[in-house]
């Protein structure tokens, strides 16, 4: 099948059915109009109103029949609806919902669902309730009804479930799946589960949208959600997975062991290594994405502790209105016009003090690049491929640079074993090339130190084990793991390094890098950089790993 997302289409369509029949039934009808029901919002509120009465009714074993039905449709009426119905309408109307709406006079229902595996429509059958005789006072026949499975599933599915436990949910079937063997079912849950996380990832960067538009628009209760929905399963969903992952890996040797030549495999077999394969590749990917939203989550954090400082500092900003305190006065004394210029002088710059420090003359000058003035002219192609060139260019520059910073860094510790970074300032104000090593622009000595903070220790073996886990597609972006790897690989003479930990010291006095180019823009700006006092250190072995 050349769309694999599309398996198991008629099951997605079942679901679409339970509602399209529903409304399909219902609309058009005299009788809502004539019982007071003139919008769809109150004709659906009214039928599924009247579906969970029949399920609670279902639940509790207890006997559900019409006139069980029409004395809720009339109590109902009488404390929410407050439609003008007599008793002989709502027995009218709950006779219409369950025997036309629910039960389509009694005539069999179907929905047509596209199978995209073997071609055509299947049909598919859809039933909301059922019905069995009951007597009452153990003398009178009544009709009871109940729901069936699909009024069940419809009446479920309206609720929506918390994204953690959606999460927690689909584990349990892949976990449940994966020990049948039942490897193509198994593929479409983990399928599942990278979908939910993606989800949960995107629902942290609409957020992080929301909060920068207005942050007064963005609920601490949002924010508490989204933490309970990222972090609750975080921790535990990602060993779990690194056990499935090893679980995979292990079966997938079996089978490569067990046979002589792959290719001469069973078709089953083969199609069971094949799903293994892919499953594996999956998990290496859920993996990663939970530690995107993990990153993502103190982004979040950070955005929004900033943002609320701003505002309170807006909080304090004294406003005045211009009708009251300016127009309205000058109209009572046009004289005042004359001193306007003290009202104006605020929104216009304050002369600067002339000062001047003798130690400004001894300290170094380094040359400003002057403006052009002339006229400069630049050809645009609107060549795509040519483009694409460009921007790929471009970012692998930027990954070198990255590259570059981490390099030195490693560097450092491969020789010393512990290192602070007043201690690499020093270097590089004294070596320009070490300087544009370690700091090639602000923003990417910035990023390598907050993903080294961030992770605090990166131990060396299980990244490596991690890495030869899966396959590896290529770097778009800087991943500070992946890139440490790489580094450690291209000199073998630092192989000694097993761990690698990042502390911030926040008693220590600011570290200052002076002449740091901010590449941000089509302007380098030469900076002054103050941050954080931060010590790195490294755990070394013996190649057995003592």
């Amino acid at each position: 099948m050349q769309y694999d997302f599309l398996k198991a289409f008629p099951k997605r369509m079942k679901t679409v059915g339970l509602y399209a029949l529903l409304f399909a039934n219902s609309s058009q009808k005299a009788l809502w109009r004539e019982c007071g029901f003139e919008t769809l919002a109150e004709q659906l509120n009214m039928i599924f109103a009247v579906l969970l009465y029949i399920m609670e009714q279902s639940l509790k074993e207890e006997a559900c029949t019409m006139d069980d039905i029409s004395v809720f449709v009339d109590a109902v009426n009488a404390e929410h609806f407050r439609k003008a119905m007599s008793f002989d309408d709502c027995q009218r109307l709950a006779d219409f919902i369950v025997n036309i709406v629910l039960s389509n006079e009694g005539r069999a229902m179907y929905f047509s669902g596209c199978d995209f595996e073997q071609g055509g429509f299947e049909a598919i059958h859809i039933s909301y309730v059922a019905n069995r005789i009951v007597y009452v006072e153990r003398e009178v026949r009544r009709t009871s009804y109940y729901l069936t499975d699909d009024g069940y599933n419809l009446l479920l599915g309206t609720l929506e479930v918390e994204s953690n436990l959606k999460l927690t949910i689909q584990e349990l079937i892949f976990q449940m799946h994966l020990e049948k063997q039942s490897y193509d079912k198994a593929l479409d849950d983990i399928k599942n589960v990278f979908n939910l996380m993606q989800i949960q990832l995107q629902k942290i960067r609409e957020a992080m949208l929301r909060i920068r538009r207005n942050v007064l628009d963005y609920r601490v209760g949002d924010y508490e959600r989204l933490l309970r929905d990222d972090l609750a399963t975080i921790d535990e969903t990602k060993e779990k997975f690194r056990h499935y992952r090893e679980l995979v890996q292990s079966r997938v040797r079996e089978m490569e062991a067990g046979s002589v030549d792959v290719q001469a495999l069973l078709p089953e077999e083969a199609e069971k290594l094949r799903n293994l394969r892919e499953i594996e590749r999956y998990l290496g990917r859920v993996i990663d994405e939970h530690q995107r939203i993990l990153g993502s989550h103190f982004d979040l954090k950070a955005l929004y502790t900033s943002e609320l400082e701003k505002m309170a500092e807006m909080s304090l900003v004294r406003r005045f209105s211009l009708r009251t305190e300016l127009f309205d006065k000058v109209l009572a004394n046009p004289a005042a016009l004359g001193r306007l210029d003290i009202f104006l002088a605020p929104l216009f710059n304050r002369a600067p003090a002339k000062i001047f420090n003798p130690r400004k003359v001894t300290e170094e000058q380094r040359a400003r690049r002057a403006a052009e003035d002339e006229e400069t002219t630049e050809d645009v192609d609107f060549d795509e491929a040519a483009w694409r060139e460009e921007q790929a260019r471009l970012q692998q520059e930027k990954l070198a640079k990255y590259a570059a910073c981490l390099t030195f860094l490693l560097g450092a510790l491969a020789a010393r074993g512990k290192v602070r970074l007043s201690a690499l300032a020093e270097e590089a104000a004294e070596d320009e090339a070490k300087r544009a090593a370690l700091l090639p622009d602000v923003h990417i000595f910035k990023e390598v130190m907050v993903e080294l903070l961030k992770a605090a220790s990166l131990d060396v073996e299980a990244l490596r084990r991690e890495r030869a886990a899966y396959i590896r597609e290529e770097a778009k972006d800087f991943r500070l793991s992946a890139m440490v790897l790489d580094i450690l690989d291209e000199h073998p003479a630092w192989g000694r390094i097993r761990r690698i930990e990042a502390q911030k010291l926040y008693e220590a006095p600011p570290v200052i890098f002076r002449g740091v180019p901010d590449g941000a823009g089509g302007e380098r700006v030469v900076r002054v950089v103050r941050c954080s006092e931060v010590i790195l250190r490294v755990q070394e072995g013996n190649e057995d790993g003592v």
